[in-house]
């Protein structure tokens, strides 16, 4: 389903003139490459009706961001450690540095996980190298030495453990791929170390790339002969799904419904087993192309296994992506596709039902990582829902060609975006739901707009999936027509105090 309507193109290029007018006259300059409005994009006549480029989005992106400037981005550190490795269950993930970067990275993300905490599972644990000043002067390496010696004794049912270096480490020069190697002889399991560290890059997508080329050197080239698998012609990897609030099993509920096997999931709920057999499956399926496309390259590349991107956020992308997945593997799966849908249609049909007549027409702005600031458009379409702006934290130039895809002409797009700019957008704007990250959550409320918090779905979810779309349009429901936002007015909509207190009577 895709919604009939455009934005206000010329409001928004007036909104963007206005807040670029209080900037002096060189950061305006530097900024207003960063901020577009969608326009229509030329004809593609050779190009499948999904595969439609609707609107292009013209913006600069993957630039370091200005000093001073409140940036919602986060580091490398942040993009190796809490994204890429940080999920993967049965390893043990050390904060190599100050204690500061693993404590203030604990456990946020939501990565659900099956397995006993401590004992072969340490997601939600923590473990730091703690580093003082002494170790900043005479280096890290034998603490380090030390601190995987004492993580065998402690967990020794872990299947290996990631090094995730920060900020000092690569200031002071400290070999960590030596004590890698030498760590992986003596205790027998995988040691990684990643060179993550948080002023690397402009944002944690570099730290992604890093991450990617960690598990192609480090797990996939240093494999010890053949991996003993028994494989299917129905084989398939899961990649860039983190498993915030079940989402990849949501995902898996259907790919497997439709008879496929997911040999690897990862990184949501992933063990080091499920990275190192996948070279073994027969297709890639993508979810955050942005954190995870350079290892689906990599093993297109090396082992000749293909990768598609797919979207299971919403009814119609569900459909999409399932159809798409389906032609990979033959009329056999294509029928049973078909079957998953026609299954799950009732629900969709009742969702809607429920939850469309509440929810259609209200307007929406996104500022969201990741894929979710044009993956989740569609699903709000669904429920009669208009997108009025997008943007991204992190995004690179691919990433806003693929959400030409999605916005409508006129849509407001913005690259790392400023907290001044966003206010300012939103207060001009006024849409009717917000949906961004925890720093955004709290000054948007306290401007009387219901908001959701996008990275983590707010402690709820799974949003991926049928089952997840329920979730989702219950949410969002949840948010708008919560009667809490009846009961104030907006700052600037309050009536002024009378210049003196009258005398009581």
């Amino acid at each position: 389903m895709s919604l009939d309507y455009e934005n206000d193109g010329a409001l928004h290029e007036k909104i963007i003139e206005d807040v670029l007018a209080a900037y002096p006259d060189k950061f305006a300059k530097r900024r207003r490459k960063h901020l577009s409005v969608a326009t229509p994009a030329g004809a593609e006549e050779t190009a499948p009706a999904e595969e439609t480029l609707l609107t292009e989005c013209d913006v600069k992106s993957n630039i370091k961001s200005i000093p001073g400037v409140m940036t919602i981005r986060g580091c490398a550190y942040a993009g190796s450690k809490g994204v890429v490795w940080g999920p993967v269950k049965d390893m043990v993930h050390i904060s190599h540095g100050p204690v500061g970067c693993g404590q203030y990275s604990w456990s946020q993300r939501r990565n659900y996980y099956i397995g006993t905490t401590g004992i072969d599972t340490f997601v939600t644990m923590q473990f730091t190298s703690d580093f003082q000043e002494k170790d900043i002067v005479f280096g890290g390496d034998k603490k380090l030495d030390k601190v995987i010696s004492e993580i065998e004794s402690l967990f020794p049912l872990n299947h290996g453990v990631t090094i995730q270096s920060e900020c000092p480490i690569g200031l002071i020069g400290d070999d960590i791929e030596a004590v890698a190697r030498k760590k992986k002889k003596e205790i027998g399991k995988t040691v990684v170390p990643v060179r993550c560290e948080g002023f690397r890059g402009v944002s944690q997508s570099l730290g992604h790339h890093i991450a990617n080329d960690a598990i192609r050197d480090w797990v996939f080239e240093k494999q010890d002969g053949e991996i003993a698998f028994e494989g299917t012609p129905y084989d398939v990897n899961v990649i860039g799904d983190y498993n915030i609030g079940g989402d990849a099993w949501a995902s898996r509920i259907l790919l497997e419904e439709m008879g496929l096997r997911i040999v690897g999931n990862w990184s949501g709920d992933a063990t080091l087993a499920e990275i190192e057999r996948a070279p073994k499956a027969k297709l890639n399926l993508i979810h955050c192309y942005r954190s995870m496309n350079y290892i689906c390259r990599y093993m297109e590349e090396k082992y000749a296994i293909p990768w598609t991107e797919y979207n299971f956020f919403g009814p119609s992308q569900i459909a999409a992506s399932l159809r798409k997945i389906a032609k990979h593997f033959g009329p056999e799966i294509e029928e049973k596709a078909e079957a998953v849908i026609a299954k799950y249609q009732p629900l969709v049909d009742a969702v809607i039902a429920k939850y469309g007549p509440r929810l259609k027409g209200k307007s929406v702005m996104l500022y969201v990582g990741g894929l979710r600031p044009r993956h989740v458009i569609t699903a709000y379409e669904d429920l009669g829902m208009e997108i009025a702006g997008t943007g991204y934290e992190f995004a690179h130039n691919d990433d806003y060609q693929r959400t030409g895809h999605y916005v409508k002409n006129g849509t407001l797009i913005y690259d790392d975006v400023t907290g001044y700019e966003l206010e300012k957008f939103i207060e001009k704007i006024r849409p009717d739901l917000v949906g961004s990250g925890i720093k955004e959550k709290y000054p948007v409320q306290k401007m009387g707009i219901p908001f959701r918090q996008m990275h983590s779905w707010d402690y709820s979810g799974p949003y991926h999936g049928y089952d997840g779309f329920a979730i989702f349009a219950r949410d969002m429901d949840l948010a708008i027509n919560n009667p809490v936002w009846g009961l104030f007015d907006a700052p600037w909509k309050a009536k002024p105090a009378p210049a003196f207190l009258d005398a009581a009577e």
